[in-house]
């Protein structure tokens, strides 16, 4: 279908341009690189500068996402709902920010041995906030979970699960914080960007998610604590695991890093 293919000719050409311009990026192509639905790490890449660094730029020139209702009646009468989505093709916001929100961020996609049980504990989050008394927002795109029904949170975002997205919506509402725990791998992927930016993580710190995620990390502080372990090495290759079992002998486990379960297991 051509008229596919030159959407597609049209985001692969604007791609190119992006290269070509390099860090020299003005506020009018930028805009236009948001509206065709560029990401910052996807401009980043093209312009050889980091994901920050397009964030910081956006941010100085004003440009910043805009959050629209999700209009769940095709537009037969105006409707009001909780659903919501981020975009840069708008003009004005559906909605007010009065912050005091707490957002819980979900798990996304399933994955083979996954999710299921997190979606469980955002589920689970949601209403002890709720009896707690607090105002909830949820950021999360799959729409087969129960934390996606439309009254488990005040406030649902049917957004990717990405530094960029969660805080844009968090300095967008100007949260009381951010329950990353409940999410599995996804979250926890993104809890030191977040972390970094002064955004408040409520739960497990971000420095601990990341010494239990890192394998070095946490050998260390086994290490310090003196308690035992078996021998471990980071491998790259199966050659390379091959020898390793030779030489300690089997039964052996063999896990990536930052992986709960699911993806690259």
């Amino acid at each position: 279908d051509k008229w596919f293919l030159n959407k597609m000719k049209n985001i692969i050409e604007y791609y190119n341009l992006l290269e070509l311009n390099g860090s020299t990026l003005s506020a009018q192509q930028l805009w236009h690189a948001k509206r065709m639905g560029f990401s910052d790490k996807q401009i980043g890449e093209a312009a050889k500068i980091t994901e920050l660094a397009v964030r910081t730029l956006r941010k100085e020139m004003g440009i910043i996402p805009f959050v629209k209702q999700i209009d769940t009646v095709a537009g037969e009468w105006p409707a009001a709902t909780n659903y919501l989505y981020l975009t840069y093709n708008a003009c004005e916001n559906d909605i007010d920010f009065p912050g005091g929100y707490t957002i819980v961020v979900g798990s996304g996609v399933y994955r083979i041995g996954s999710s299921v049980e997190f979606d469980w504990c955002a589920v689970g989050c949601l209403r002890e906030l709720r009896n707690l008394g607090k105002q909830t927002i949820m950021i999360n795109y799959n729409p087969e979970t129960v934390s996606t029904d439309y009254d488990m949170c005040d406030r649902l975002y049917f957004e990717e699960i990405s530094f960029e997205v969660v805080m844009d919506i968090y300095e967008l509402e100007h949260s009381e914080g951010i329950i990353l725990s409940m999410g599995g791998q996804l979250p926890n992927n993104i809890a030191m960007d977040l972390h970094r930016q002064q955004a408040k993580v409520l739960g497990t710190s971000p420095e601990s998610i990341d010494s239990a995620e890192n394998r070095f990390k946490f050998s260390r502080m086994l290490d310090r604590k003196g308690i035992l372990q078996p021998r471990w090495k980071e491998l790259t290759n199966h050659e390379s695991a091959i020898t390793f079992c030779e030489e300690v002998g089997f039964p052996c486990l063999v896990r990536p890093s930052y992986v709960l379960s699911g993806a690259a297991m």
